[in-house]
């Protein structure tokens, strides 16, 4: 073995553990992000009726959901903020201020007093919460798609942003399993008196995990250092056609997701007949899958491309929406796996959505252009995606208008790809 053989060889490891510390740092707030959307979600009824209470169950409920809407709704200004943080004063600081400000509301909320206890202040210091972290949120996914992407090797840049979604599916997961968990050990008694507060209380781990890991990560060697204007000035004056571009793009992602995993494990219990478990269990299952999918997408794109994958995605909506909602209709398990299957292979496609828009904004204001494009449509279109798929099916009394909209998305965003160039394997711009 020669020295240079031998000095490799040494070193080797060493470069890989930092590739996995990086790909950690961006990823662990996604997962937190998500983990706390999961676990408010399914004890949305709990925290319903601590903090709304009412005579009337749904009134509770959807105080709840109304809450977690807001958070949506906030998400363009946090862009905003952690955007202007990221491009002004680097990747690191923004990711720590976005972590942050997941993390402290998220365990405030698991401690945070009733409205038996301290009364109308309750849910006023929980909208306040949920604001704050929403804020955060639409910082996070960006910042940390943007740190991927720029500290990866041109030739696996697909692979390394594929880690936004894997964390957020990841994320969703194990808030999944969080609650799962809890109603699997304990009574429902203990859950509504104060078990509902634990998982909340243990998204500290992952915020601790998450402050440590961005605390000593390096600046990508891709990030700008110098500035002459505001972040948000240069990109709505200089760039406003990207904006643009990746707000279109992001629509088809924005619909495609929260319909097919938020809103499908309803549909499928109150359109298709199965019961709530089995519908979970559906669901859960093509979520694991989707993992897989994501990634060997993204080193799909590696080798062909970011466009063609994309489009692909954007023509499988527009073709597939509706028979894939047939399919799930049928009445019948397998339908329902097969069906939801179908569309993770397509959101699985939508895993080369992050590498793209980094690989197609300017670097001076990569953060704050991706966050202000990708938020207005995730705020205004994903946040409200279930909402409009159970009015279309109350409207035109069709079980499968959720698949139209699911079409109309794609056909939106294929419009959009359109007008990006292809990106893979060239030099991110300065």
């Amino acid at each position: 073995m020669t020295m240079g053989e031998a000095t490799i060889a040494r070193e080797g490891p060493v470069h890989e553990a930092g590739h996995v510390r990086r790909i950690a740092a961006g990823t662990i707030g996604n997962v937190l992000e998500w983990y706390d959307f999961a676990v408010y979600g399914y004890l949305a009824a709990t925290i319903g009726r601590q903090f709304f209470p009412s005579e009337d169950p749904a009134a509770s409920l959807l105080s709840a959901f109304a809450v977690c809407a807001v958070g949506f709704l906030m998400r363009p200004i946090g862009g905003i903020l952690i955007g202007h943080i990221g491009d002004r004063h680097g990747r690191r600081i923004a990711l720590i201020v976005s972590v942050a400000g997941m993390a402290v509301p998220t365990v405030m909320i698991g401690v945070l007093p009733g409205y038996d206890t301290i009364g109308l202040v309750a849910p006023i210091l929980l909208v306040v919460l949920r604001m704050v972290q929403g804020m955060s949120v639409g910082g996070e996914y960006v910042g940390s798609m943007v740190f991927l992407v720029e500290s990866a090797p041109a030739d696996r840049r697909g692979v390394y942003g594929a880690f936004a979604g894997v964390g957020a599916v990841g994320g969703i997961l194990l808030g999944s399993a969080s609650a799962t968990l809890l109603a699997a050990l304990l009574p429902a008694e203990a859950i509504e008196a104060w078990a509902w507060r634990l998982p909340f209380l243990a998204g500290l781990v992952l915020a601790i995990v998450g402050f440590v890991l961005r605390r000593e990560m390096a600046e990508p060697a891709a990030a700008p250092r110098e500035h002459t204007r505001l972040p948000i000035v240069e990109a709505v004056r200089e760039h406003p056609w990207a904006i643009l571009r990746i707000a279109g793009l992001s629509v088809f992602n924005a619909v495609g997701f929260y319909v097919s995993f938020v809103y499908v494990a309803t549909w499928l219990q109150t359109e298709d007949g199965l019961g709530e478990a089995t519908a979970l269990e559906v669901n859960t299952l093509n979520m694991v899958i989707l993992l897989f999918v994501i990634v060997a997408f993204c080193r799909l794109s590696d080798r062909i491309g970011r466009k063609p994958i994309l489009t692909g995605a954007a023509i499988g909506f527009m073709v597939l929406g509706v028979p894939l909602f047939w399919l799930m209709d049928r009445g019948d398990v397998v339908s329902a796996f097969l069906g939801q299957l179908g569309l993770v292979a397509m959101v699985g496609a939508l895993g080369v959505m992050p590498t793209a828009m980094v690989e197609t904004v300017a670097g001076r204001v990569r953060v704050t252009a991706i966050a202000l494009g990708y938020n207005l449509t995730l705020g205004f279109v994903g946040g409200t995606a279930p909402l409009v798929a159970a009015w279309l099916i109350d409207e035109t009394g069709d079980p499968l208008a959720p698949g139209f909209f699911v079409a109309a998305a794609g056909a939106v965003s294929f419009v959009a790809i359109r007008f990006f160039n292809e990106t893979a394997g060239r030099p991110l711009q300065p």
